[in-house]
């Protein structure tokens, strides 16, 4: 079996999180194409204000695209953000979930914004008939990311290999869109995602740090995974000593 690498595949690799610091140093990386972010990342990262992050992270990523997400939980609100989110850079993604928190589609304020040129990252996606309606109110001409959460789809039990190659198949006649693999859980993910020909995957900081086990010798791994395992047990002062063998009792004896 060849050996995999990084350099051989053709999608597009975005850094996922809310940390200013892995934002600078990932952005030197040249195989990272963009980056993405949620509030859920942004309160764990210990941001206090979202302008004030907005406006830092865009300082370290100029020339390639970034992901913020909206707030609001109602389509005049959403719409609202997204324009003003929009207005903070040229390489700007607005996210826009599919859904409110009641299960109201977004698609109104989705076609909106497209049709207004903003470049949309519709997230929070599960099912297939989510992307063909996601598909249905995308503009054919303004830049647009479907994030479909195939982690998420893994958690529960099911093969997110198959319900993505069915997403690139429902967004063919959306070239302008691009479909992103959301939610990773294994740097296996990154392989998969490009065998079926997806075009963007998220990758989160400890993902990232992996970038260096991908090809390794998997005879020299086994050796360094027992020598780790060793040496934890050496660090812990664990030990299994053979027991000394009992003292013989002779009867009869009187020990003086």
């Amino acid at each position: 079996m060849n050996a995999p690498s990084i350099e051989a595949l053709n999608i597009k690799i975005f850094g996922d999180g809310a940390d200013l610091a892995t934002i600078q140093r990932t952005s030197l990386d040249p195989r990272i194409k963009g980056f993405t972010t949620n509030p859920s990342l942004m309160r764990a990262a210990g941001v206090g204000d979202y302008r004030t992050f907005g406006c830092a992270a865009l300082q370290m990523v100029r020339d390639r695209p970034i992901c913020f997400e909206v707030l609001g939980d109602d389509l005049a609100t959403i719409t609202h953000e997204a324009r003003e989110i929009a207005s903070w850079g040229q390489n700007v993604y607005v996210k826009l979930p599919v859904t409110t928190t009641r299960g109201e589609f977004c698609g109104p304020a989705i076609a909106e914004l497209a049709r207004e040129g903003v470049k949309v990252n519709v997230t929070a996606i599960l099912t297939l008939s989510q992307v063909e309606r996601v598909r249905d109110v995308l503009d054919a001409n303004t830049p647009a990311i479907v994030s479909v959460f195939a982690g998420r789809i893994a958690d529960t039990g099911r093969d997110p290999v198959a319900m993505m190659s069915a997403a690139l198949d429902i967004l063919a006649d959306r070239p302008a869109a691009q479909l992103l693999w959301a939610s990773p859980r294994e740097l296996l993910n990154l392989f998969q995602a490009d065998a079926i020909g997806c075009h963007i995957i998220t990758l989160s900081a400890d993902l990232l740090k992996k970038f260096d086990l991908v090809g390794k010798d998997l005879d020299v791994y086994s050796r360094e995974t027992v020598a780790m395992f060793r040496n934890d047990a050496l660090a812990a002062g664990y030990e299994l000593s053979p027991r000394k063998p009992a003292r013989k009792r002779v009867v009869g004896r009187i020990d003086r």
